[in-house]
């Protein structure tokens, strides 16, 4: 991860005021109008000069390091394209667009949670490091965007969520940052233990049951009608009715999940 000159003790001591760890946009334009009123050359050195002497200095590390990232994103974690894990799709099995949508969109949601927002968990905490432990490429510049910890990216997503503030009202609420970490984590979940776990809508209604009965007694006559008896009869269409009413509610609520990804992919940034 790379430091800016400018956000170092020796920075503060030569600009002559303490530039914050962290504030609001409004505590940042109060800080950097009286940074600059009490000592407007320093601020200039040292917001100014010192950054252009880093670019200078750093140039050939940070040519090689976009080179790096390049790599990475080009071969390694592709973020040019949406793909879908082999275990939703198969290496080489054919899906229709629509079909693609789902886990494509969902596939990547995980890279998000489980990848971007665990690392984002780690980089500048020690005692997340300490925790985790993850290996030499997860963080710094030998950082390779590999390194997985589901648990990881959960945490941070509970972390985000206690972030609030008082409204005009004074009321406590949520931040933005809050209700999207709640939002990204209730479809992460959905996605990987709800989904998953949703029974084969023939299983559920019936139908394959039925089938194999039908295959059963009938043999080769399966589709035949001409032995099937009336309690049959209202017994097929009963479990055929029932299948496509699960279907149909799978499909509403994939497409109900869909468009919740949709409203949050801005946040979905690390």
């Amino acid at each position: 991860m790379k430091q800016y000159w400018s956000n170092t003790k020796v920075a503060n001591w030569i600009r002559g005021t303490t530039k914050p760890s962290s504030a609001t946009s409004a505590g940042w334009n109060k800080w950097e109008k009286e940074a600059k009123e009490s000592h407007p050359i320093r601020y200039w050195i040292v917001e100014e000069g010192l950054d252009k002497i880093q670019t200078f200095i750093r140039l050939p590390m940070d040519t090689l390091y976009n080179a790096k990232y390049y790599i990475n994103n080009r071969w390694v974690t592709r973020t040019n394209s949406l793909t879908a894990h082999p275990k939703d799709i198969k290496p080489g099995q054919w899906q229709d667009v629509g079909n693609r949508f789902l886990p494509c969109l969902f596939n990547e949601l995980v890279e998000f949670v489980e990848v971007e927002t665990a690392w984002l968990h780690i980089a500048w905490d020690d005692e997340a490091t300490k925790k985790y432990n993850p290996p030499f490429y997860a963080k710094g510049w030998f950082r390779w965007r590999t390194w997985r910890s589901p648990q990881a990216g959960l945490d941070h997503l509970d972390w985000a969520a206690t972030l609030t503030h008082e409204d005009e009202n004074g009321k406590v609420v949520d931040t933005s940052q809050a209700s999207s970490a709640k939002e990204v984590k209730e479809l992460y979940l959905w996605w990987t233990t709800v989904y998953p776990k949703r029974p084969d809508a023939h299983e559920a209604s019936g139908w394959s049951a039925y089938c194999e009965k039908r295959r059963q007694k009938a043999g080769s006559d399966f589709w035949g009608h001409e032995n099937e008896t009336e309690e049959e009869r209202k017994e097929c269409m009963t479990a055929l009715d029932l299948s496509h009413k699960i279907e149909a509610e799978y499909m509403a609520e994939d497409e109900a999940m869909m468009i919740r990804l949709i409203k949050i992919r801005h946040s979905l940034w690390t």
